[in-house]
């Protein structure tokens, strides 16, 4: 893994939307061939919530964390 470039209040958006597509899906409120799609978005928010480590954000060089993560 790499370094922490996740903030807290964007480790908590995260959680919250992975947690709320993810019970979208699991309730059968999303349609088959998209639930697949909704589930898999959902699971890779759901583990950059709880990792703090973004990959895009790295490519993207962006940092939500602040100073005390960039050190």
């Amino acid at each position: 893994m790499g370094k922490e470039n996740i903030g807290k209040a964007d480790r908590a958006v995260r959680a919250v939307v992975g947690a709320v597509l993810g019970a979208l899906v699991l309730l059968g409120s999303i349609a088959a061939p998209m639930s697949y799609l909704a589930l898999v978005f959902a699971l890779i928010v759901l583990y950059t919530a709880a990792s703090g480590n973004c990959r895009l954000y790295s490519l993207l060089k962006l940092n939500t964390c602040g100073k005390k993560c960039a050190e």
